[in-house]
């Protein structure tokens, strides 16, 4: 059987044609042009690399090694990584390859591969487009990345109707470092907080050791000010506790006073990535969306395996979800066959003002010529475009 009646794609993979096509790539250079205004230094890291490379977040995030494709090199029978994140990579550059003094911002642009898709209807070989800022453990930090991805996602066409919602793992893991639990409880009550459990967690932590402050942290884990007037003393005069809860607390107000229309969510027991980050994290969501269209968080310390532990936060997005359903219509100017001087010099015009221009070969007739939309022709010795 020929391999053109059994030829398949991977499920999760799948080639992007020409009407696509031109929206993501229009998109990736507003995206990185937006980038390059606001100061980030875009960056572009290898594919492929030696699995330690990209272990300073596997080590710490056990989805992203589950992630993460591994082959032998034929070369050196050393373990490669096929990326399937590129915040490891950029953080090797901030650390080891270029590391500059004071603040670092980086971006990038580039296809990552995963094992398997990462949410439902996702591809297993995303577009990642995203921001780094390496060097400032400020709120002020927090706030920039943050406005950052939402100027983006207005770039892309993203208006008032999207939602931000912001978390902050520190005020969980202060808690179960405060409470001295075991590493069981702690993921127990990981779980219950992932699945909105109330009920559940109300049974679970009434022996628990400041049980009533972990239920509290789930019951009202949307309101600060119903979180922080239900919250024991204890918990809230505990240095590191308040110290998350006032960096997550001042970052929303910065945010909604430079974005007044934009709706702000907050969840404090969305624990998204908990073994990874480190403080702040959130994500923007649209209408009829279950996927975020951007994420991302505070992981300081990421750098550390590459020999240089600095404060860090970021975001990345996928180009391919950003553009989902928008197609652009194709136009092309077909051109007869001659290499008379007026002929070249209209063709060359024309391309220079921005439109496809295609010449025809040899015997070749408008028929030839997908996607033509227009023609030049010579009308009373001039060179016209006319649409077909």
């Amino acid at each position: 059987m020929p391999i053109s009646e059994t030829w398949l794609l991977p499920d999760g993979v799948a080639d992007v044609l020409p009407e696509q096509a031109q929206v993501i790539e229009s998109l990736r250079r507003k995206a990185l042009d937006f980038l390059a205004y606001r100061g980030y230094q875009l960056v572009y890291t290898p594919f492929i690399e030696y699995i330690e490379s990209l272990s300073s977040l596997s080590e710490s995030n056990q989805d992203l090694d589950l992630a993460t494709f591994k082959v032998i090199d034929q070369l050196t029978g050393r373990l490669l990584g096929v990326r399937a994140d590129m915040t490891p990579q950029v953080a090797r550059i901030d650390a080891h390859v270029h590391p500059v003094n004071g603040i670092a911002r980086y971006c990038y642009a580039g296809t990552v591969l995963h094992t398997k898709p990462q949410g439902f209807n996702t591809t297993r070989a995303p577009l990642q487009l995203g921001a780094e800022l390496f060097g400032s453990d400020s709120i002020d930090a927090d706030a920039e990345i943050i406005d950052l991805m939402l100027g983006l996602l207005k770039q892309a066409g993203f208006g008032e109707s999207i939602h931000l919602d912001m978390g902050h793992v520190g005020l969980f893991r202060n808690m179960v470092q405060h409470a001295g639990l075991d590493k069981d409880t702690e993921q127990h009550l990981f779980d219950l907080y992932q699945r909105k459990a109330l009920p559940e967690l109300a049974d679970f932590t009434q022996d628990l050791a400041y049980g009533a402050d972990f239920y509290v942290l789930g019951r009202y884990a949307s309101d600060l000010d119903a979180l922080q007037q239900h919250l024991s003393a204890e918990v809230l005069e505990n240095a590191a506790f308040l110290q998350a809860f006032t960096a997550l607390l001042e970052t929303r107000n910065t945010i909604q006073s430079r974005w007044p229309n934009l709706t702000i969510g907050i969840d404090v027991v969305e624990l998204r990535s908990y073994h990874y980050h480190t403080g702040l994290t959130y994500a923007v969501y649209a209408p009829n969306r279950a996927a975020p269209l951007a994420q991302g968080g505070r992981y300081d310390g990421i750098g550390e395996h590459f020999g240089r532990a600095r404060p860090a936060i970021g975001f990345s997005c996928d180009l391919y979800a950003l553009s989902m359903g928008q197609i652009q219509d194709i136009s092309v100017v077909v051109a007869p066959k001659g290499l008379q001087h007026d002929l070249l010099e209209a063709i060359a015009k024309l391309r220079a003002e921005g439109r496809s221009v295609v010449q025809l070969l040899g015997q070749d007739d408008l028929e030839t010529v997908p996607y033509a939309t227009h023609q030049l022709q010579l009308v009373d010795g001039q060179w016209i475009v006319n649409k077909i």
